[in-house]
């Protein structure tokens, strides 16, 4: 069993291993973690599964987190798969990782089981006031694999949830973020339900995110998602925001990625930038 999240490395020490040769690419590359070194000093690997955009989000958001969401302290919200499942029947056919082919009816009560664990775990990990003993007690959930999975499972209908709101908000007039059209005009996604039968279902199974996906991600979360995208360096792209017109009052998370499919994390800001 892998772990999850490697220990940290030094980032420079990571790109010299990784990145040896004189090709384009890999000076592209070299160049990239250099400016990520000036604001990081370290690096960790995520665990490679189609899950690796979750983990390195989720991870970054715990390790940093003070305070319970404020979404994550309404009323209702372990009582979302029924409040959906009452509205749109299709939602029984969505799939769980550890339980293929049992149908929605029946794990209704395991997705809310799902979203007390994750509200537990952040109002926890949040509560511990020093910074040692709060990545200690990350490290520990993220090496247990069937809650690590669990959380993952109440992500995933969380956006879905989120998918339905934008879809809703948009056919009812109201203003909706960019990416919502563009998530819909996907022929594979023109409405909630074919992203959830095209799309969700399959994250983490047959496929991870995909950037569209990192949109709606970082609205279920309400977090701003900053992305060093290695490959774009010395372009506009390179620090890529999700949203890119993100709320002030929402953290930032920061991750890092080669290629868009596989997604690091940077750790232990340098001294100066924290000034």
């Amino acid at each position: 069993h892998k772990p999850s999240v490697s220990p940290e490395m030094d980032i420079m020490e990571y790109c010299r291993k990784e990145w040896r040769g004189n090709t384009p690419v890999a000076k592209r590359m070299r160049k990239g973690y250099e400016a990520v070194a000036q604001k990081f000093a370290s690096i960790r690997r995520i665990r490679g599964d189609n899950y690796c955009a979750f983990r390195a989000t989720l991870f970054q958001a715990l390790s940093q987190a003070t305070q319970l969401p404020s979404w994550l302290q309404s009323e209702d919200f372990t009582m979302l798969p029924e409040n959906l499942l009452s509205k749109y029947e299709w939602i029984k056919q969505w799939q769980l990782k550890q339980k293929p082919g049992k149908k929605m009816g029946e794990i209704s009560d395991e997705i809310k089981e799902y979203l007390i664990l994750l509200r537990k775990k952040w109002k926890n990990i949040s509560e511990i006031k020093g910074p040692i003993e709060k990545q200690e007690a990350c490290d520990k959930l993220f090496k247990n694999e069937e809650e690590e999975y669990s959380l993952y499972e109440a992500l995933k209908f969380l956006m879905l949830n989120t998918a339905i709101e934008l879809y809703n908000d948009d056919k009812n007039g109201r203003r909706v973020p960019v990416f919502s059209w563009l998530l819909f005009a996907r022929d594979t996604s023109s409405n909630p339900c074919q992203l959830m039968h095209n799309h969700l279902n399959h994250i983490g199974h047959s496929g991870g995110l995909e950037q569209v996906e990192m949109f709606l991600l970082a609205y279920a979360l309400q977090y701003t998602i900053q992305v060093y995208r290695l490959y774009k360096y010395s372009t506009d792209e390179f620090i890529t925001l999700y949203p890119s017109d993100p709320e002030d009052d929402w953290p930032v998370v920061t991750l890092i990625t080669e290629d868009d499919r596989h997604y690091n994390i940077p750790v232990r800001m340098c001294q100066e930038t924290m000034l």
